[in-house]
């Protein structure tokens, strides 16, 4: 399969015209072993060209150095570039695990008022609470983020990992633009509450880690083959115990993806991209390429389109996979639920 320009979809109900895919930006900064600014820069430059509009960082992802590097980019392409980023997730600098989560009015001002002087621009376009604070009112922190909006410093709100409650009680204080939850063939519990509750009110699905950060590329089967330093290390799917039995449930993937000539990857992307009709609302993936090569790749997958039996054949795997996603789930709408 070749690349593509990307077609677009809309952000929810109300929302602006963005491609089909966006790009997770942390992997550029972190988690996912070094990586060369240079190579960063061409990456972002080539998803331009395949259609890509949203781009998806984070205060957290290296420590806001992550906001940094992507401000020159957004900057020479404002006009054409989505750019969503989020608040909420506190670490210490140079820490790779976190423990607090904060959505207090004074921290969510606190937090834009960072990530714009970071990316030097007037108004970021999506704004994201990276996690839910179950101290504070989930109404209190949207409440200060619609307060954001009101005043020009922020177009559109979304939430990350929330319930279906949750995301119903943030939308009566203000519009939800997206909701951003991982969901893929290896993940799928968002289907039970947080994906029909998105449907009903209009709000979209931004899938992060649709690839279920590797695995479902068929890149590793052995937790030796990750270099010391990246993230998946500490994550359960990636143990000695249950990486292995993770690749093994790639035999189906791999056999439609030899179908259409295309990888597992495009093949994992597609049923993604094919869960907006089935659940009624617009999907969008922000697999995490580091590589332009990859980048295209992946944007190919949109114009992949799978067969009833394929998606039926692909519909047991989520079920059979080993491990949970985080170490801790506690900050995750599953743990919620």
């Amino acid at each position: 399969m070749s690349a593509l320009t990307l077609p677009v979809v809309p952000l929810g109900t109300k929302g602006p015209l963005v491609g089909a895919q966006g790009l997770g930006c942390m992997g550029f900064s972190e988690a996912y072993g070094p990586v060369a600014p240079d190579g960063a820069r061409e990456t972002l430059r080539a998803a331009l060209d395949v259609g890509v509009t949203m781009f998806d960082t984070a205060d957290l992802y290296g420590d806001g150095g992550n906001e940094v590097l992507l401000g020159p980019f957004v900057r020479a392409h404002r006009e054409r570039v989505f750019l969503a980023t989020k608040f909420g997730i506190v670490r210490e600098p140079g820490r790779r695990t976190w423990n607090q989560v904060r959505g207090d009015r004074a921290y969510v001002r606190q937090c834009v008022e960072a990530s714009l002087k970071r990316l030097g621009i007037d108004t970021i376009d999506l704004y994201y609470a990276h996690r839910r604070d179950p101290s504070v009112p989930l109404e209190e922190t949207v409440g200060a983020m619609a307060e954001l909006v009101q005043e020009g410093k922020v177009r559109h709100l979304g939430l990350s990992e929330v319930t279906g409650a949750e995301l119903r009680a943030a939308h009566a204080v203000h519009p939800i633009a997206a909701l951003q939850s991982e969901w893929s063939l290896f993940s799928r519990d968002v289907e039970a509450s947080a994906v029909p509750t998105a449907a009903e009110l209009g709000v979209a699905f931004v899938a992060y880690s649709p690839l279920g950060r590797g695995l479902l590329t068929g890149a590793f089967s052995d937790p030796t083959e990750l270099t010391p330093g990246d993230g998946r290390l500490t994550m359960p799917r990636f143990a000695d115990e249950h990486v292995r039995a993770n690749h093994a449930l790639l035999g189906t993937v791999r056999e439609i993806a030899a179908g259409h000539a295309a990888t597992p990857a495009q093949v994992a992307l597609a049923w993604l991209h094919q869960q907006s009709g089935v659940h009624g609302l617009t999907v969008l993936p922000i697999p995490g390429s580091r590589r332009s090569a990859r980048l295209r790749e992946n944007a190919a997958a949109a114009a992949l389109t799978l067969s009833a039996a394929e998606l039926t054949a692909l519909e047991p795997l989520a079920a059979r996979v080993a491990g949970a996603r985080y170490a801790d789930m506690s900050s995750t709408a599953a743990a919620r639920e």
